[in-house]
């Protein structure tokens, strides 16, 4: 897939094949991004302080949250000893708000001891979501959870839950019966599949690689365990509506580490061959 690459220090659009001595990015850049970059042999790199893997073939990979800054740092050291501080320019994005009513109101304002409940759900889900496996998954590209649906709720958007202002919606949400199979959006890692959280219902989390992940929840079943590899359009379970929800859809999520990341915006994988 060509892809248009910003080179760094010359400030000019190269074509995929540049000389491998320049640290590659995306021409442009938006808040709730998953940002692939090449960088040449040997570089080591940080973004905002944080150490990144870097593949054998100078993939890096980090992510772009929904209320990310206006501006970031990359912090690059070469194999030659030489160091570079790269000034990253984000574009701020609009989001909605989304009123949802109907949902159960336990999960809205749950008691004591349900909040501490899903309190514990949402550290386990969030250990998942520590790995920083060197696997390239992510590199595939994605695609969608269900074939040919209709999206009904978007990524970003201020969310209002029986009308209570809530955390934002970290999630693409599409509209299918209970029982739609639903895919691996890449190859990956099983690092979480669980029935009967109180929110989440039943989950499915796959990792990618370098700290990349995505998350399915709401499913009827789950066909999968922890630890297993699975490929791009494998089935992992079947769509429902189980935990808070309003009716049986598939919530497609995805994470750089802990950073929620725009599953609209992730590389799309490339289109099969046509005889």
């Amino acid at each position: 897939m060509k892809r248009a690459l910003l080179a760094l220090g010359l400030a000019a659009v190269l074509p995929a094949h540049a000389s491998d001595r320049d640290l590659q990015l995306p021409e442009h850049l938006q808040q709730g991004q998953l940002v692939t970059g090449h960088a040449p042999k040997g570089a080591k790199i940080e973004f905002e302080g944080r150490r990144l893997l870097v593949g054998e073939d100078g993939v890096f990979v980090f992510g772009l949250g929904r209320d990310a800054p206006a501006a970031a740092k990359l912090h690059v050291r070469y194999s030659n000893g030489k160091a570079q501080d790269i000034a990253l320019d984000i574009a701020k994005r609009e989001y909605d708000i989304e009123r949802v009513n109907g949902l159960p109101q336990h999960t809205v304002t749950p008691n004591p001891e349900l909040a501490k409940r899903i309190q514990h759900e949402r550290e386990r889900v969030a250990e998942t979501r520590h790995r920083n496996d060197p696997r390239e998954d992510f590199e595939a590209g994605f695609i969608d959870p269900v074939e040919n649906a209709r999206i009904s709720g978007l990524w970003g958007r201020q969310r209002i839950d029986n009308g209570k202002p809530m955390t934002p919606h970290f999630g693409l949400d599409f509209a299918v019966p209970t029982g739609t199979p639903i895919r691996a959006t890449a190859p990956g890692v099983v690092s979480l599949a669980e029935m009967g959280m109180v929110l989440n219902g039943g989950i499915v989390v796959l990792d990618h690689g370098h700290g990349v992940s995505t998350t399915t929840i709401h499913m009827s079943q789950i066909d999968v365990k922890p630890g297993q590899k699975v490929k791009q359009g494998d089935v992992v379970g079947l769509a429902g509506a189980t935990g808070r929800a309003t009716g049986p859809h598939v919530h497609w999520a995805a994470n750089w580490f802990d950073v929620p990341i725009d599953p609209a915006l992730l590389p799309k994988a490339p289109e099969p061959d046509k005889q």
